[in-house]
């Protein structure tokens, strides 16, 4: 913690002070007032409604013992809709008991059909352990709820596949395990009547789209079988949720989302941490150290870390017996808030640090499990995780949560805020912004977290590099037939042809076959290739795992690399067998890899003439190389050296939504044309920064290029892309919504209170040039081109 005065102790630490007290207090802390807005979300009387006349009455009597009276008007809705066979997508809002909405018809059809069988699908282990835990604790005779994930041991695996009558599993396992041993798993899927999809709004992007032909390859088997199971989804409010659920489960879904639970009031801040003083402004540590991402950046920070405001807001409110949960982004950045909160508990109480902790995904399932229930029982009185816990966990009695910057969607915004106040009391949320540009817009426009719709879930299953090997794993389980088509959507003909044409499969007159003896490697997350092991080169220890993508820039020979706050640094990258090796050491630079890219563009879908400006939507191919890395001095910023590398060219043919201006219009606008280029790249960093308070993505979802003169378009032009192959459906809205995309750029650049660019507008994290040039007023002119010319 950088503020020298510690946290204020309460007398008792598990009763503190009301929202608005406790919020004032923490106002109170500092000098200046970080608070920017306070927003109050009044509490919400429920509408009940009589249990529905098909549950059988041990089922009643299970949900009341375990305190549920009766459903809640829209859980007696989707339940029977879902009861009576239809596919039914449930979007209301957190601790809104969307599980009950679901268990409902899936518990009493297991009861009235001692042969039928449930599979629920959820994106983390942890929820899966949560429901686990909720439909163990009813004690209904012979459902044998089991959760079939990695962590499952291999004894109790094949007892599950011939005995458990409600499988928990997640995608990934769907994909890699059940769906190649369907055969081992006939019997289930022969009597599956269910599919429950909980926290569907995940399912976004190239993941999303990978999981909607997983969930059509488990319909293919099901069909093969003779069984047609009823999709029940539950899902955060999103927009146009049925719309989004039936593109992933390629059936029409109705959509139920009017919440009739009741709520606690929640007290909910938007925190700017301070700025720095002048002479306290200096080049940010490494990313990597601060945990702020797996990346390292070369900005000058110009205010206090998101991550140390958010660990000093943990110290104060644990102090004060608030139970709370910080959200942080990474994994690293938990570790960093967990440990610098502790330090100061234990500076003010020795001992009170032990009451926080941190949590994130790579812990051991005890680990996991032991945290929740320390937390539950109030043992715990903080804890620091990634979004492991924005999901259905349920984790009642919390009285504050802290959202370390923002979380990339408002459905992702309100879950997390959403964690406390579930026992129905009033409850404090705070978002603390990071030094971004997208933070500081938010923080400054509050009427775009408050007062606009969720976003609607972007996901492309006729995606060709999803499509295409999705349908190799469909032709492993089984031929593929004519039949197959229509169920895989468009697009599914042409891949097969591809396949054939490629020696994958071999078309004869009952199908398509699989040629090969091996499965096909398929990555549904869409991390740029397999993990990259990171080995510790004296002992031989494996530290962790780098997705592929991310390699070339954190584990290049002479890297640094952290990993549980100690310092490695990377002697040898082998790609071809996917290992790094790392020895100890702690020097006193850090490392910045530089990288140069090329876009060509391949086609264009649809373009808006307007005049002097051009608004253009198509297909890129992008070509890029991580060419040398500097080396800097930790506590001054100097640069050492620049040293060359030699690795490989990575080539990326995705989608790009980009815009060209004429060179006179720049003139008139008063840009010169040496300036050119540092106003287009600096807009292109902001409108990057700013996407994603359009599109459900994160900024390292997309990339970005911009030049004086580009040879395809022979104009000067700001290119944004997706950043997975055959695209992920972002650049698609960004077009959709360009002028109010533009126009937040063009607010978030002009309201800035810097003078020549900082990381809250222009500069980037991600810039492979160093974030030179840069020119932030002639970035604010490019943009007022664009917007008085472009149609609203």
């Amino acid at each position: 913690m950088e503020s020298s005065a510690a946290p204020t102790v309460s007398a008792g630490h598990d009763v503190g002070p009301a929202p608005v007290d406790l919020l004032r207090r923490l106002r109170a802390r500092g000098a200046g007032d970080p608070v920017t807005h306070v927003e109050r979300v009044p509490a919400r009387v429920g509408v009940p409604a009589p249990w529905p006349a098909w549950a059988p009455p041990e089922l009643r009597a299970a949900f009341a013992r375990r305190g549920v009276v009766a459903p809640w008007q829209h859980q007696a809705e989707a339940a029977t809709l879902a009861y009576d066979g239809g596919h039914v997508i449930v979007a209301t809002g957190t601790a809104s008991g969307k599980s009950l909405a679901y268990q409902l018809p899936a518990l009493a059809t297991l009861l009235a059909d001692p042969r039928a069988t449930v599979l629920y699908l959820a994106p983390t282990k942890a929820l899966a352990a949560d429901q686990l835990r909720a439909v163990a604790g009813l004690e209904l005779e012979g459902v044998r709820p089991a959760c079939y994930d990695g962590d499952t041991p291999r004894a109790e695996r094949e007892w599950i596949r011939r005995h458990s009558r409600f499988v928990l599993t997640n995608p990934d396992m769907l994909h890699h395990g059940i769906l190649p041993g369907h055969a081992q798993w006939s019997g289930f899927l022969r009597r599956l009547a269910y599919v429950v999809i909980d926290e569907c709004h995940t399912y976004r992007g190239v993941f999303g789209s990978h999981v909607a032909h997983v969930l059509r390859r488990l319909r293919r088997q099901c069909a093969r079988f003779g069984a047609t199971p009823v999709f029940v989804l539950a899902s955060a409010t999103s927009g146009d949720p049925a719309t989004a659920a039936g593109r992933l489960t390629g059936l029409p879904v109705t959509a139920v989302t009017e919440d009739a639970s009741p709520r606690g009031g929640v007290t909910f801040a938007l925190w700017e941490p301070p700025l720095l003083a002048p002479d306290s402004a200096t080049p940010a540590v490494p990313a990597q150290a601060a945990g702020d991402h797996d990346a390292t950046t070369d900005l000058v920070q110009v205010r206090r870390s998101a991550l140390r405001e958010t660990a000093d807001l943990l110290a104060d409110t644990v102090a004060e017996g608030v139970r709370t949960l910080a959200f942080v982004r990474s994994r690293k950045g938990a570790e960093v808030v967990a440990a610098n909160a502790r330090r100061a508990l234990d500076d003010a109480v020795p001992g009170l640090g032990d009451r926080v902790a941190a949590y994130r995904g790579g812990y051991l399932r005890e680990e996991r499990r032991e945290l929740e229930r320390a937390l539950l029982h109030g043992d715990l009185l903080g804890l620091a995780s990634t979004n492991a816990l924005e999901l259905g966990v349920d984790l009642v009695g919390l009285d504050a949560v802290l959202i370390c910057g923002y979380p990339g969607t408002r459905a992702s915004l309100w879950q997390q805020a959403g964690r406390a106040g579930r026992s129905g009391q009033e409850a404090l949320a705070v978002l603390v912004a990071r030094d971004d540009p997208l933070d500081t817009y938010l923080v400054h426009h509050p009427e775009a977290i408050f007062g606009a719709p969720v976003e609607a879930t972007v996901l492309d299953p006729a995606n060709p590099y999803v499509l295409a090997p999705q349908l190799a794993c469909a032709a492993v389980e089984a031929p593929l037939t004519p039949a197959d088509l229509a169920l895989f959507g468009d697009g599914a003909k042409e891949a097969i042809d591809q396949l054939v044409e490629a020696g994958a499969l071999r078309q004869r007159p009952t199908g398509w076959y699989w040629r090969h003896r091996e499965r096909p490697e398929v990555d549904l997350r869409g991390e740029g290739g397999a993990p990259v092991c990171v080995v510790e080169s004296a002992t031989g220890r494996l530290l962790g795992t780098v997705d592929g993508g991310s390699s070339h820039f954190l584990l290049h020979p002479g890297a640094v690399y952290l990993h549980q706050g100690i310092s490695y640094v990377v002697d040898d990258l082998d790609l071809a067998d996917g290992c790094a090796l790392v020895h100890v050491e702690e020097p006193d630079w850090s490392t910045h890899a530089r990288d140069v890219t090329d876009l060509s563009v391949v086609s264009v879908r649809s373009y808006v003439d307007a005049g002097p400006v051009g608004m253009f939507l198509g297909e890129v191919d992008v070509t890029s190389q991580v060419v040398s890395y500097q080396r800097r001095r930790i506590a001054t910023g100097e640069v050492i050296d620049t040293r060359p590398l030699d690795l490989p060219t990575r080539e990326l043919r995705t989608v790009a939504v980009w815009f060209t201006l004429s060179p006179r219009s720049l003139a008139s606008a008063g840009v010169q044309q040496a300036d050119v280029p540092g106003a287009l790249h600096a807009a292109e960093h902001a409108a990057i920064g700013l996407l994603p308070l359009m599109a459900t993505c994160d900024r390292w979802d997309i990339g970005g290029l911009s030049t004086a003169l580009h040879p395809d378009t022979e104009a000067p032009t700001v290119f944004v892309y997706d950043g997975h192959p055959g695209g992920a459906g972002f650049s698609e809205r960004a077009y959709g919504t360009a002028s109010a995309w533009l126009r937040a750029t063009r607010d978030a650049i002009a309201e800035c209170g810097c003078e020549t660019g900082c990381p809250s507008c222009v500069q980037s994290p991600k810039c492979g040039n160093g974030n030179n040039p840069l020119s932030k007023p002639d970035a604010i002119r490019v943009l007022d081109v664009v917007l008085e010319n472009l149609p609203a």
